[in-house]
């Protein structure tokens, strides 16, 4: 072997040239991610399981292939894979006590596609209970802790996979995101993460789901995580494909990104909603950024889809369909959080607040129809731009809370702090919605720090199936301004 360069922090495109160019072996790599493992998964709680034996048996395996001369796109990349997705044989439990004995018994299709484009599989990474927060804390495998700052989240629902990442203990990672349970961990963490298009990538294998697909299952997502734009692509490529079933003639072609330089880039910037705060370091990181835009030549206006308005009923059908997909798997009382989201903030909910739950499987399939309207808003709106540029999370990472599971009545009146002033705390859930309800691509990108050392993140969403180009602008961005930075203390 030659002197490689690769450490924890190398970007998994880094570590699979050097792979390649036999810089190193995929025993040797999947060492040096056990040892930091080893000495830092303890403070953190991210990676909370193992197969490390079976790893380093697959990377045996790689070793005496690869100099068979064989290959595969991710030629035994080690990586981690959100505890939700199921590995036949290993716990997927969703963070519930009544679901700690229970073993997979199929692999989701994004274990399956991980690991026949060569992946290794060291372990599985913590969840909030059943996936419904943006912290990573339960009472299956406990809290996850952020790696720049321990006294706060790493987000959710992928936050164990965030923090590991930002850790140098993975990679890359695989999560789900309805709520914004990608891109919130990566605004968190400091990272890039991507929610895909609606249909682009397999959505079953994860529990509570069978492992059929389900057509009416929409807007929850699985996709990527990393520490570079580019190892996006990487995943999103071998990920991305039809469901069980649909292979025989279905095939998933992704354009290319629409252009190759900033300068050519027509650039939204959504308009501030006025009813939903955020955090004046993430404004002003916004501002500099669409000011750097303007400077590179591209084209940046304030705009957003027609239909939008100032998002109170775009959110609301948000909340209406999201309460529907998520309520098969989730107790009477939590079913009805969602709907009551925001209503101190509007008289306009009140109907939803008489209404409650839903009244009717007609309400659905209503529902629905007035998502295509959104959707049919975009596919106009994107022949005029490239990507629609918005906040993420209304807050940089906030310190841990303590919420019951299933939520109890006080959980409802939790609150974050904005700008010194107390905001609901499920509020949070607008800024993903914007993406998520029309079943948008989104990426999740590092803009820079706060004053007090921790990340900011924003979102690039763009056309539908059209996935490579928000990739491709983040990319753009990580190339001209910067990207991952690695958080303090965590050097080997």
């Amino acid at each position: 072997m030659t002197q490689s360069s690769i450490d924890g922090f190398s970007t998994a495109s880094q570590m699979l040239q050097a792979l390649r160019q036999r810089q190193l072996s995929a025993v040797e790599l999947l060492a040096l991610h056990q040892r930091r493992i080893e000495r830092y998964n303890p403070q953190l709680n991210a990676i909370i399981l193992t197969c490390l034996e079976q790893a380093r048996e697959a990377a045996e395996a790689a070793d005496a292939a690869r100099a068979r001369g064989a290959d595969a796109a991710l030629l035994r990349l080690p990586i981690t894979l959100k505890e939700s997705i199921n590995v036949k044989g290993l716990p997927t439990t969703a963070g519930i006590p009544a679901l700690a004995q229970t073993r997979a018994d199929f692999d989701a299709a994004a274990t399956q596609r991980m690991q026949t484009a060569g992946a290794v599989l060291m372990g599985k990474t913590n969840v909030p209970p059943m996936l419904a927060d943006w912290q990573s804390d339960n009472d299956v495998f406990g809290r996850t802790n952020n790696p720049w700052d321990h006294t706060r989240t790493p987000g959710g629902s992928t936050g164990g996979g965030a923090a590991a990442l930002a850790a140098g203990l993975t990679p890359l990672e695989t999560g789900s995101d309805i709520g914004g349970s990608i891109r919130v961990p990566a605004a968190f963490c400091g990272l890039y993460g991507h929610r895909p298009s609606d249909s682009a990538l397999p959505r079953s294998g994860q529990l509570p789901f069978p492992p059929v697909p389900n057509p009416l299952g929409i807007m929850g997502v699985q996709g990527p995580l990393a520490r570079s734009a580019a190892d996006l692509d990487l995943a999103l490529h071998v990920l991305a494909g039809p469901e069980g079933g649909e292979e025989v003639a279905w095939r998933l072609a992704f354009p290319p990104p629409r252009y190759e330089h900033l300068s050519a880039y027509r650039v939204a910037v959504l308009p501030p909603i006025d009813w939903v705060p955020v955090d004046t370091e993430i404004v002003a990181a916004q501002e500099e950024l669409v000011s750097r835009l303007d400077r590179a030549g591209a084209h940046v206006q304030m705009i957003q889809p027609e239909l939008f308005g100032d998002l109170r009923a775009h959110h609301m059908l948000y909340v209406s369909l999201i309460s529907a997909v998520t309520g098969a798997r989730s107790p009477a009382a939590e079913r009805q959080r969602l709907v009551e989201l925001s209503r101190q903030y509007d008289d306009g909910f009140a109907e939803a607040r008489r209404q409650g739950w839903l009244a009717s499987v007609g309400d659905y399939f209503t529902w629905y129809g007035q998502r295509e309207r959104y959707r049919a808003a975009y596919r106009a709106f994107f022949r005029e731009w490239d990507v629609l540029l918005a906040p993420i999370t209304l807050i940089p990472a906030f310190p841990h809370l303590k919420l019951a599971w299933p939520r109890e009545a006080k959980d409802f009146e939790h609150t974050i702090m904005v700008n010194g002033a107390a905001v609901a705390y499920d509020l949070q859930l607008v800024y993903p919605g914007i993406a998520t309800l029309s079943g948008q691509p989104a990426t999740a990108f590092l803009l820079g720090l706060t004053r007090a050392g921790l990340p900011i993140g924003l979102q690039a969403i763009g056309p539908y199936l059209e996935d490579r180009t928000p990739i491709h602008f983040a990319a753009l961005l990580e190339r001209e301004y910067g990207g991952f930075r690695r958080p303090p203390g965590y050097d080997d």
